[in-house]
């Protein structure tokens, strides 16, 4: 008690200002005869003593009131449980983990996540900071994790709250705040094929990177590409950006191709990392290689190991030859445009709607209809017309039973289309998905691992 509290209690005792005895209680012996002296003294106290002993009251709560927000309220500190609350106060036992912390720069745009131990996620709430736009995401069936649905983008700020509770019903609570690790000091590999498709039996693995990759050998150690089959894969690096894989030969038909992407980390240059994790599976489909002879001008279809059809066509011109060599589908196109402009080749032609076009290399070699023939004198099965496109019969629309339509639905991305006898030269394995081109001696010298 302070010295004020002190003195006024010995005022408020001691002081005999109202006449007013109280009683006291009783004494016996000498200890009673001294104590009625005392008894005389003793009175109960008037206003201002009244206001003193509150005065002293109020100072006393407050000192109790600094002590349990200054000090600790665990009486067991003291070693003096008495009168304490021991165990009123229950601390949660469900422990959140947000992988992501607060205030890091370099998040991972794949693994960020929400994990919880001794409780269960109640709630996960994750937004763009300072938009506030919402980003989904899921807790797992267990209440143990919770992930977005969709990868995070890079040099981006998000903020995640989360909640769970134990066993007992007791609530924890986290926060964090962050951003994404930026696209300057990240690298990310666009890929083909793509997860869950059907593809023919020539489709490599492609990975084009959007950075300069220095560390060849880390960067391919943690690109793994299996096969149902068994087929051995390797990759093989075409410059410092692109990364194929495919076995000595094509795909078997049926197999099922595995791709396990860990690069989320992983560094690729100096001060660049990866930031992709994922699994991605595709399909073999039938077996299709077509080739095209340019001596005969025809295409022979094979498939499955049997001759399938063989349809007439008009290849490249003596001034504008087709490309020889083991030539894959990578895209396809009901119609699109062809601009000469496009491949160097000045204002030679522009034709906006050209029918089942499927390309076959980078620099502008399709395998598509022909609906602008001389119709007096079709080239088809005849004579090389093109400028180094392979061209079938069809019709302006892209309608009717064509032979260009037929092959068109006839074929996947991934088919393989041969071109033989031609005046010009093989195609480089890196015009296209073409790495078929290489021996496999000269593609496993192209691996890094």
């Amino acid at each position: 008690m302070s010295w004020f509290c002190h003195v006024m209690a010995f005022v408020a005792h001691e002081g005999n200002l109202s006449g007013h005895p109280i009683t006291l209680s009783p004494r016996t012996g000498a200890d009673h005869a001294h104590h009625m002296k005392r008894e005389q003294l003793v009175t109960t106290p008037n206003k201002a003593a009244r206001r003193a002993l509150g005065a002293c009251a109020a100072l006393m709560v407050g000192a109790l009131t600094l002590t349990a927000c200054g000090g600790n309220a665990n009486a067991d500190d003291n070693g003096d449980s008495k009168g304490s609350d021991k165990g009123s106060v229950k601390t949660s036992t469900a422990k959140i983990v947000i992988s992501a912390k607060d205030g890091s720069t370099d998040a991972s745009i794949n693994t960020t996540g929400v994990k919880v131990s001794g409780g269960k996620l109640t709630a996960v709430k994750m937004t763009v900071a300072g938009s506030g736009q919402a980003v989904a995401g899921s807790i797992s069936g267990d209440g143990g994790t919770w992930k977005p649905n969709e990868q995070l983008e890079r040099g981006t700020k998000y903020q995640i709250s989360a909640t769970a509770k134990d066993s007992g019903g007791h609530i924890s609570a986290a926060n964090s705040i962050f951003t994404t690790v930026t696209s300057s000091n990240s690298f990310i590999g666009t890929y083909t094929p793509d997860n869950g498709t059907t593809v023919g039996v020539g489709m490599p693995v492609s990975f084009n990177f959007d950075k300069v990759i220095s560390d060849k050998k880390a960067v391919q150690s943690h690109i793994t590409v299996t096969s149902s089959s068994g087929q051995k894969v390797v990759g093989h690096w075409f410059g410092s950006q692109r990364l194929d894989f495919r076995p000595q030969e094509y795909w078997k038909a049926g197999s099922k191709v595995t791709m396990n992407i860990d690069l989320d980390g992983v560094q690729g240059a100096n001060g660049v990392y990866g930031v992709q994790k994922k699994t991605v599976t595709f399909t073999i489909g039938r077996a299709q290689v077509s080739t095209v002879d340019v001596n005969t001008q025809t295409m022979t279809i094979v498939r499955d190991g049997k001759t399938f059809k063989t349809v007439p066509v008009s290849t490249g011109s003596p001034q504008h030859t087709t490309y020889n060599g083991q030539m894959v589908i990578s895209e396809k196109f009901v119609q699109t445009r062809m601009n000469s402009q496009t491949v160097g080749l000045g204002g030679e032609y522009d034709i906006p709607d050209v029918p089942h076009a499927m390309r076959l290399t980078n620099s502008g070699t399709f395998i598509h209809g022909n609906y602008w023939y001389d119709k007096s004198n079709p080239p088809f099965g005849r004579e090389g017309t093109s400028h180094g496109c392979v061209g079938l019969a069809d019709v302006q629309g892209a309608q009717g039973a064509t032979n260009a339509k037929w092959f068109y639905d006839n074929s996947l991305i991934g088919d393989v289309v041969i071109v033989k006898n031609s005046p010009d030269k093989t195609v480089t394995p890196d015009n296209g998905l073409n790495g078929w081109n290489l021996s496999w001696s000269d593609w496993i010298a192209g691996s890094a691992t």
